[in-house]
């Protein structure tokens, strides 16, 4: 391995982290956190830019740390795989940071209560360190190689995000922060009871020596239902969801956005690597059939919820959950078509769910914030007044429900052709009926927006750089779906 790709994995995790321990340091101090913040940005663009171009010229690699392999040392490996979410965490990250930058330093009135503290000083010194805590975890997760430091990873993304929620300062954001943390321990101590059955079995949690040792028997069996309901958990998969739409709604709006975007994403990234990857070969396929199916009543369910609830921070959280239950639904047809095509439209679906999402929850957020409140029967033709948040939602939206030119819909059309190659037509018939309810609470919001109505008092502008964020990450879901084309090709 030379040094100079080695020390670009190595800045994925240690920049963020350092970066952390520095902003606790400066006690929020605006000038110094700022410039913090911008060279953790530029070492991580400079890392993930050279570990995307090291996969497409050479393919998957490992790094040593320390120089001590598998099994006594720790590994970090990357494929196309973890390459795809890491390149998908920065520019999310990066908008989700601009976001939070306006949010916490621009002036404040007391309906701002909702969307931050009304104090800045005591916020900003607990956000940046959590908010850069939480990346370097998420990155963390995606590099390693062994289940033990993917349990640490998990864990450190996850008990972020806690804090994370907490940072609003109100009371609903506290005692969602406490639901999520139950789960969040919940998950924890599944997953980590499953990690230690593994070891008890094949006396390594190297990933790759667990890929080619992995057998089919009973011990096997349970350890992996054991990880996959702590993962399930924590991905918030129906009905073991309770606790995600009220954290994401109560969250401040940057971190609901990374939340959806890449803390959730997570376990959806381990089940495909561990069940459909490293231990495929002990996986029942019943197992998957049983999620798929849970999968598509958490579309119905999700979709219902967000077509009633009135706040919009709110419908764009039971979304989630609809959205994830979309992508578990999409395992059953990876498992039975084991074809690339399945595998990168799930993939193509995850990653197209973490930038729209963001893009969204960015958007309610600056909508929020122009109006004092989500509250979408008082927000009539906010279009008008805000047109990119708009645009932003509208094109999120677009994405997720799979119009064609954006990457939700290469990531729906692989999966579609794949499941009607291998006849899992029950699974197509779930994919496509999300469409359709996705189209419905999206459209619910945009009539809203563009239904005429006079200026609600005490309205005032957004900063641009708010709302520019949120539209950036909605274009990035149509540059990414055109930027799929070679992998979607027509039926024959």
């Amino acid at each position: 391995m030379d040094g100079p790709v080695t020390a670009s994995v190595g800045w994925l995790v240690a920049a963020p982290l350092a970066g952390s321990v520095a902003t606790f340091l400066l006690r929020g101090r605006r000038g110094a956190s700022e410039a913090v913040l911008l060279l953790t940005a530029l070492a991580a663009a400079l890392a993930t830019n050279g570990l995307v171009a090291r996969i497409m010229g050479s393919g998957p690699y490992t790094v040593e740390i320390g120089s001590w392999g598998a099994p006594a040392g720790i590994e970090w490996a990357v494929d196309d795989l973890s390459a795809a979410f890491l390149a998908v965490a920065l520019p999310v990250w990066i908008a989700a940071t601009i976001v939070a930058h306006g949010l916490l330093h621009s002036p404040r009135s007391p309906r701002d209560a909702r969307v931050f503290r009304k104090e800045p000083g005591p916020t900003a010194r607990t956000f940046w360190p959590l908010w850069l805590l939480l990346w370097g975890g998420v990155n963390a997760l995606f590099l390693s190689a062994d289940l033990f430091n993917l349990y640490v990873a998990l864990e450190l993304a996850g008990l972020a995000g806690v804090a994370l929620v907490a940072t609003a300062g109100v009371l609903p954001a506290l005692q969602a922060a406490l639901r999520y943390f139950f789960a969040n321990v919940a998950g924890s101590i599944s997953f980590l009871t499953g990690v230690a059955l593994v070891y008890h079995r094949y006396q390594t949690l190297d990933l790759q020596l667990l890929r080619s040792a992995a057998e089919s028997d009973a011990s096997t069996t349970v350890a992996l239902a054991l990880l996959g309901a702590g993962l399930l958990l924590k991905a918030a998969l129906f009905p073991m969801h309770a606790w995600l739409p009220r954290a994401h709604a109560a969250a401040p709006a940057p971190v609901s956005a990374i939340l959806s975007a890449l803390v959730v994403k997570a376990p959806v990234y381990l089940v495909l690597r561990l069940w459909l990857d490293v231990f495929h070969v002990a996986l029942p396929p019943s197992v998957l059939t049983f999620v798929g199916a849970l999968g598509a009543i958490g579309i119905v369910w999700g979709s219902a919820r967000a077509l009633r609830v009135e706040r919009l921070k709110s419908l764009i959280a039971y979304s989630t959950v609809a959205q994830v239950g979309l992508l578990f639904t999409a395992f059953p047809i990876v498992h039975a078509a084991g074809s690339r095509d399945a595998r990168w439209g799930l993939v193509f679906l995850a990653v197209g769910h973490a930038v729209a999402k963001a893009s969204m929850f960015l958007a309610a957020g600056g909508l929020a914030r122009a109006h004092g409140h989500d509250r979408l029967d008082q927000m009539t033709g906010f279009g008008a007044r805000e047109p990119l948040c708009t645009y932003a939602f509208g094109l999120g939206g677009m994405s997720l429900l799979g119009v064609p030119g954006t990457i939700g819909f290469s990531g729906k059309w692989l999966l579609a052709t794949s499941g009607l190659e291998v006849w899992a037509v029950p699974w197509v018939v779930a994919v496509s009926a999300s469409a359709l309810l996705t189209a419905a609470y999206v459209w619910r919001v945009l009539a809203i927006a563009i239904r005429s109505a006079p200026e609600p008092a005490g309205t005032r502008p957004l900063a641009r750089r708010i709302a520019w964020s949120a539209f950036a990450l909605a274009v990035l879901t149509v540059a990414l779906g055109l930027g799929s084309g070679p992998f979607v090709e027509p039926l024959p």
